[in-house]
């Protein structure tokens, strides 16, 4: 059934109400004061959370001339994992299964045909270990393995989940990290940023967070930042949906009072170009691409990577400073969405590398549209589709001998109300 005319009227004139309320006018500027009188540095409680890594500046280039532009690096390689999403059954178990893929471009169909696969557990059963080592499978192409998360249940479908996922993904960068020459682009952001931020949400979660295999996977991404540094290869995390909230919160904490939600907001406001006279709030100048000067990240869930953390306690072996997060965003007004792109900030120390990166970012979201190439092709191998997750769960159920434990609104969306 669907809202009658009068309602859908009713619900539009609320919008009405609440713009009576609602004063947006002096956000442009209020946003440019905030990037270039409160971001160098953003401190809170003595530690400097955002800080320029270069002379701050808001620049802008022809989407059609970037796009057209010569490329710093010819061969680029793409990082992405996909999982069932997290399935608890009537016997107590949860798990999920993360598939890793790594593409390139231009493409290496040998490359695009190695898989890694891992299957997390979650149980309450103390005497079963279910972990296994690997096993290879495609003719020795590809490889998988069983994984057991630690046991927190409030939380479990959190933990099997995203311990699936980056898992994944760090043992197949490791894994096939020699075949990548140049760049290498992970789909996400270049730590595991939900694990970081475990501890800030719960106490318990925290504490899993620095268990054994928790660290065993931020370990994997240590590694691989120390890998692409010692071989002078470049390493960046491409964030589509950047939900960062560092920069606002960091604002608010040290009473500065701000209107947006998250530092997307913030961001989007500032790199949005307008016409001298909208028509309309969706009017925006399209013919560029805007985009921040490299910022140093400390805060958040990139607290723990930078000098200022202990890694969860891992060890590391270069400064650690030479870890922290480094980023910059770019605006893309066709689409009106806004990208993060990180990087260690033992690579982007050089101005040289800075410039590389930004030019190659830059000439991929013109040409594409959106992500690079490499990204997009990871994405697709790497992607379970939504058919193959629901032939995979009755599969489950068949060999554990349990049913998937459903709610309500499984059988609301299925049928379509």
């Amino acid at each position: 059934m669907t809202l009658d005319p009068i309602h859908v009227d009713t619900i539009a004139r609320l919008a009405g109400e609440i713009a009576d309320e609602t004063d947006d006018t002096d956000q442009d500027d209020l946003a440019l004061t905030a990037w270039s009188e409160w971001l160098d540095p953003l401190v809170v409680s003595g530690t400097r959370v955002i800080e320029p890594l270069e002379p701050q500046a808001l620049r802008r280039v022809p989407i059609d001339d970037i796009a057209l532009a010569e490329r710093p690096y010819e061969i680029t390689h793409g990082l992405d994992s996909g999982t069932i999403n997290p399935t608890t059954f009537r016997n107590g178990l949860v798990l999920d299964v993360a598939h890793a893929a790594m593409a390139s471009d231009p493409s290496d169909l040998s490359l695009h045909r190695k898989r890694s696969v891992i299957a997390t557990v979650h149980s309450g059963d103390v005497t079963g270990s279910y972990d296994r080592e690997w096993v290879h499978y495609d003719e020795g192409n590809s490889r998988r393995r069983v994984w057991r998360v630690p046991s927190l249940d409030r939380f479990a479908e959190a933990i099997v989940h995203a311990l699936s996922l980056y898992l994944a993904e760090s043992e197949h960068a490791l894994e096939h990290a020699d075949c990548v020459e140049e760049l290498l682009v992970l789909d996400g952001p270049l730590y595991p940023k939900e694990l970081l931020s475990w501890e800030d949400h719960d106490a318990e979660l925290g504490a899993i967070a620095r268990e054994t295999k928790p660290k065993q996977v931020l370990e994997n991404y240590l590694e691989l930042v120390e890998r692409f540094v010692e071989t002078d290869r470049t390493l960046v995390g491409f964030v589509k949906n950047p939900s960062a909230r560092t920069i606002v919160s960091g604002l608010s904490r040290s009473g500065k009072q701000v209107p947006w939600g998250n530092d997307t907001a913030f961001f989007t406001r500032l790199l949005e170009q307008r016409p001298q006279n909208p028509a309309s709030a969706h009017d925006r100048l399209t013919d560029e691409l805007t985009f921040t000067t490299w910022l140093c990240s400390r805060g958040g869930p990139d607290r723990a990577v930078s000098e200022h953390g202990d890694a969860l306690g891992c060890a590391r072996s270069l400064d650690p400073a030479a870890y922290t997060v480094t980023f910059f965003v770019i605006y893309d007004p066709r689409s009106d969405l806004l990208y993060k792109i990180e990087a260690p900030a033992a690579l982007t120390q050089s101005a040289e590398t800075r410039e590389a990166i930004t030019r190659q970012a830059l000439a991929e979201v013109a040409a594409n549209d959106g992500p690079p190439i490499a990204v997009k092709k990871a994405d697709e191998l790497a992607r379970i589709s939504a058919g193959a997750k629901a032939s995979l769960r009755s599969r489950f159920e068949d060999v554990l001998k349990s049913g998937r434990l459903g709610n309500y609104n499984d059988r609301r969306w299925t049928d379509g109300e």
